[in-house]
């Protein structure tokens, strides 16, 4: 997406600064959109941006943060900005998210969860393969600071 678009989907947005404050929205975020909490465990928020109309959301941090979802064994990189189109129980065109499989990085596009009954959430890359994992294993970020 071009800065250009980023700029336009940033007019008109709810944008909040500090990291108490861009923690406590990224999970009210999170819950309006049935997403589980622990999805984003990022840290020392800068910026968090919700456009309600366009459902476009940012989150700006520090640096760049690996965290690993130990129910999962798996390890995720947050880039400094993640950026998403969000609405219900589903985050597209997503970026700044990338996941660890075998020895590579592989971009993260794509996160949904299709059947809440089935308890599970679907991760996808922008070349089309998906994993999905049981959606518990993101519920609650392992470690939150107070």
């Amino acid at each position: 997406m071009s800065s250009q678009q980023i700029t336009h989907h940033r007019e008109n947005a709810e944008v909040y600064h500090g990291d108490a404050l861009c923690r406590q929205k990224s999970q009210e975020l999170l819950q309006k959109i049935n997403m589980p909490k622990g999805l984003l465990p990022l840290d020392d928020l800068i910026e968090v941006g919700y456009n309600e109309s366009t459902g476009f959301v940012w989150l700006t941090q520090k640096k760049k943060k690996e965290h690993l979802f130990r129910r999962i064994g798996r390890k995720v990189a947050y880039a400094t900005e993640v950026t998403a189109f969000v609405d219900d129980r589903r985050m597209r065109r997503l970026t700044g998210v990338k996941s660890k499989e075998l020895l590579i990085w592989v971009s993260i596009s794509d996160i949904y969860i299709d059947d809440p009954a089935s308890g599970k959430i679907t991760f996808g890359t922008p070349t089309g393969l998906s994993r999905t994992f049981p959606v518990s294993a993101f519920e609650e970020a392992e470690k939150m600071k107070p």
